[in-house]
């Protein structure tokens, strides 16, 4: 339960933020629909998914699993881009981008907070607190970013593979969309998390030993 009570504000925060930017990367290539569907906005409830935002990562908490979920997909009409490929691009990198800079942050300052564990040792149980939401802050920014990044239709990193993609190919690939969350959700299953597991731990740790070094310097 205390996993659950830390790790899903952090995960609605950072879903928002994964939203919001896809919202304004389209509002910049040309696409106003998020902006004037009210859609450009930090307050949590008009992206929240009840499944998605809720009770999925509910559920993988409480069990022990990494937290993982997604937020309403801010509407986006690429037929508005003024350039459709590198408008396509952008705004499907927007979001992951986000949560890369989100888990930077994070790991900053869980360095920052080693120094104030010592200066401050009095507010320990304090620290212990916003470490752990920090430690969150790493792990569910660098989960978002590799998970959304698989080329598997509907995913972010669908489109940028698309758009790699031969003509012919990509047609044909743009023809599993229907299937995909099943896919997804398959591999998930079948490998319990491990696909996605392996890279966000490697760059947790790469993450950490970095932002530990430039504070000790």
């Amino acid at each position: 339960m205390e996993q659950l009570l830390i790790a899903l504000p952090v995960l609605i925060f950072s879903v928002v933020l994964h939203e919001v930017a896809h919202g304004y990367a389209a509002r910049a290539q040309g696409d106003p629909t998020a902006a004037m569907l009210g859609r450009l906005t930090l307050n949590p409830i008009p992206h929240l998914d009840p499944i998605g935002s809720l009770l999925v990562p509910g559920i993988l908490a409480l069990s022990g699993a990494p937290v993982l979920g997604w937020a309403r997909p801010v509407p986006v009409n690429s037929r508005n881009f003024r350039n459709y490929r590198r408008g396509d691009i952008i705004v499907s990198l927007a979001g992951v981008a986000v949560n890369l800079v989100l888990a930077i942050i994070c790991a900053m300052l869980l360095a920052v907070l080693s120094w104030l564990v010592v200066a401050a040792p009095g507010y320990m149980a304090a620290w212990q607190m916003v470490g752990m939401m920090l430690h969150y802050g790493v792990l569910i920014n660098l989960i978002l970013l590799v998970f959304n990044l698989l080329p598997i239709p509907p995913l972010d990193g669908s489109h940028v593979f698309y758009h790699l993609l031969p003509p012919r190919l990509g047609a044909q690939y743009r023809q599993l969309t229907p299937y995909g969350m099943f896919i997804l959700f398959g591999l998930l299953f079948l490998t319990r998390f491990s696909f996605i597991a392996a890279p966000v731990y490697a760059m947790r740790s790469v993450l950490l030993s970095l932002t530990s070094v430039l504070a000790a310097g």
